[in-house]
């Protein structure tokens, strides 16, 4: 199965756009569920109001994500009146959602795991402190190290660190790809307005069929921006 990290984002717009962000979120994960897509929610980036967000990163895993993000991915407008300005004229507010281009996690081999047998501690009396059953195991690419206890047997234990070192490699790879998902934030800087992939309408949020012909779209779309001054 193929993995796909996908940001939904404001642009750093003003708080209608955050709103809608938030909006699109909800919309973005009904269809993941719908399509049974796996998903983590990897980082919401909080807007300055309540229900708002400026940004939202999610880790998707499935099949055909081509497929289905490619109703998705661009820019998504929303038509629709304020309801923080309430005097506000502007009514097409826009976000974009982008693919995030993140590093490949580290992969735990057996080659990178170095074994120690240490003397095992705590309860147990003599046989214990004699005998050398507790395993310490590092993984070497990136230092982490875990002490397993659990078992008088050395077997065992060096069974159960292999598996808590594979967990902590996976959180570690999450932390990583959160880095690289802060580090990206050009996305905000990037926004095009026009053109875009998806349509909502209103405060229920009902989606519009888009006119696959853009010819007449694009240049009603053009008029309008060139109208509307942004914050």
């Amino acid at each position: 199965m193929k993995t796909k990290t996908i940001q939904i984002t404001s642009g750093r717009g003003p708080i209608e756009c955050c709103w809608v962000v938030a909006q699109v979120l909800k919309y973005f994960i009904e269809e993941i569920k719908k399509a049974k897509i796996e998903y983590t929610l990897l980082q919401r980036e909080s807007g300055t109001e309540n229900g708002t967000l400026q940004s939202a990163t999610i880790q998707l895993q499935g099949k055909a994500l081509e497929s289905f993000l490619s109703n998705w991915l661009g820019t998504v407008q929303w038509i629709g009146k304020s309801s923080f300005r309430k005097f506000r004229k502007r009514k097409n507010w826009f976000v974009g959602i982008y693919e995030i281009e993140a590093e490949k996690g580290t992969l735990l081999i057996d080659s990178d795991i170095k074994f120690q047998a240490i003397r095992s501690s705590g309860p147990g009396g003599q046989h214990v402190n004699k005998v050398s059953s507790a395993i310490r195991a590092t993984h070497t690419k990136t230092g982490i190290q875990v002490l397993v206890m659990d078992s008088r047997s050395q077997h065992q234990n060096k069974k159960i660190a292999i598996k808590r070192l594979q967990e902590k490699v996976a959180e570690y790879n999450n932390e990583q790809l959160k880095k690289s998902v802060q580090n990206q934030w050009g996305n905000h800087l990037n926004l095009e307005r026009g053109n875009p992939v998806r349509v909502f309408i209103g405060t229920d949020f009902k989606t519009q069929k888009i006119n696959k012909n853009y010819k007449s779209k694009r240049q009603e779309l053009k008029n309008n921006l060139r109208q509307q001054k942004w914050d």
